[in-house]
């Protein structure tokens, strides 16, 4: 039989737990995949919970004893929108620079790439 402060703590614990989870939920999880293209260093990383999708890749700076890490903001398709469960998959097509945004709840698909060397823009949601 559990000690009355054992009680106290699974008690305070199970009155906890159903605030907790969703909150977690909702801080916004991350889901991280690099670009097909087998010359490219460039990696995607995607908000799970409103698609919002960024890039980042490595970058070489002549005047630096170390390289530094270029970031590409989301612009236009790929800022936060409605809630979902969404994912990146990458194509296998080798020399392919973007890579695929998907939305597990709807089945929408988007492309997502770097533009001109400033963002990452998505085309709209297709089923």
């Amino acid at each position: 039989m559990p000690s009355r402060t054992g009680l106290r703590v699974y008690l305070a614990f199970s009155l906890v737990c159903p605030f907790v989870a969703p909150a977690l939920a909702e801080s916004g999880a991350y889901s991280f995949v690099p670009a097909p293209q087998q010359d490219l260093n460039r990696i995607y990383r995607i908000d799970t919970a409103n698609g919002e999708v960024v890039a980042c890749q490595f970058a070489v700076k002549e005047d630096a004893p170390i390289g530094l890490t270029l970031c590409y903001p989301a612009g236009e398709g790929a800022k936060a929108g409605e809630a979902g469960d969404y994912g990146l998959v990458a194509s296998s097509h080798r020399q392919e620079a973007g890579i695929f945004r998907v939305n597990r709840r709807t089945g929408s698909i988007s492309v997502c790439y770097v533009r001109d060397d400033t963002d990452v823009v998505c085309t709209p949601p297709a089923k």
